[in-house]
Order: C-alpha cells, then structure tokens, then sequence
C-alpha cells in the first residue's frame, strides 16, 4: 500500500478508537442516568455545580468545552426541571450565575451511585485509568483553535 494511504487506514487513527470508546460510555452512562432523569451533559453540568453551589455562564462553558448557545438549552432545561436557578449577575447584568436549588442539591444523593456503579468498570488498571484520564485532560488543554 502506498504510504500516504496509511494514513487513511481506521487502524492508524487516534480520533476513531476515542470515538468509539467515547460511545462505549456513554452508552454505559444512559441506565445509569435515566434513573435520575439526567441526560449525560445534564450531568456534567450538575457534577460542576454540586463541587461550586454556584457558577458564572462563562466559567461553566469553559469548564465544560461546550459552546454557549449549546449550554444556553441544557441550562433552561436543567431551570425547567427545578434544579437550578438562573439570574443575571447583579453587579454585572451581562454575566449569567446558575445556582443550584435545593432539589438540585438533594439530587447529588442520588448520582453518587453513579460513578460508583461504574468505578469498576473501565478494563485498566488504577494506574493505566489515571494516566489515561490525564492524557484526555492534556489533549483537552491543547490549543485546538489553530
């Protein structure tokens, strides 16, 4: 095979297998969350704001390498369903704050069998499961925007 077509071989890329396991888990995840009537990027967020009470929009948005306007709906939805509050900064109208209620508070007790159901599930071991979440996370600090 010519060597420039290598590079079009499925076995020779990155992006696929991330792909791939990426669905795997998420996959994984969807049981898991629709017994606390979270979709997965519902849960992220939650995750956020259970670790803060309290965020700025643009903070969140960088937290989760989202765009706005995708945050913007997941956020109205997260307000339908009573587990945050959403109001602009008093010192800075053009700044949204998400606040947790207490029903997105209590939730967190729920979610917590979350990660624990699927602690054991990963097929590396502790120290392959580390090093592969901080090569994510150095992917993810990549500038992308290039």
């Amino acid at each position: 095979m010519d060597k420039d077509y290598e590079l079009l071989l499925l076995s020779n890329q990155v992006c696929f297998p991330t792909y791939a396991v990426a669905n795997k888990i998420l996959r994984r995840y969807q049981p898991l969350l629709k017994k606390i009537g979270l979709t997965y990027t519902q849960y992220v967020t939650m995750m956020v704001l259970w670790e803060k009470e309290t965020v700025n929009e643009k903070d969140l948005v960088k937290a989760l390498y989202l765009q706005a306007n995708t945050l913007t709906a997941l956020l109205r939805k997260l307000q339908w369903k009573g587990l945050i509050d959403i109001q602009k900064d008093e010192r800075d109208k053009r700044n949204i704050v998400i606040s947790l209620t207490e029903k997105g508070r209590r939730l967190k007790d729920d979610a917590v069998c979350v990660p624990k159901t699927l602690a054991d599930e990963h097929w590396l071991t502790d120290e392959e499961f580390v090093q592969f979440k901080n090569l994510l996370y150095k992917l993810l600090k990549g500038n992308w925007d290039k």
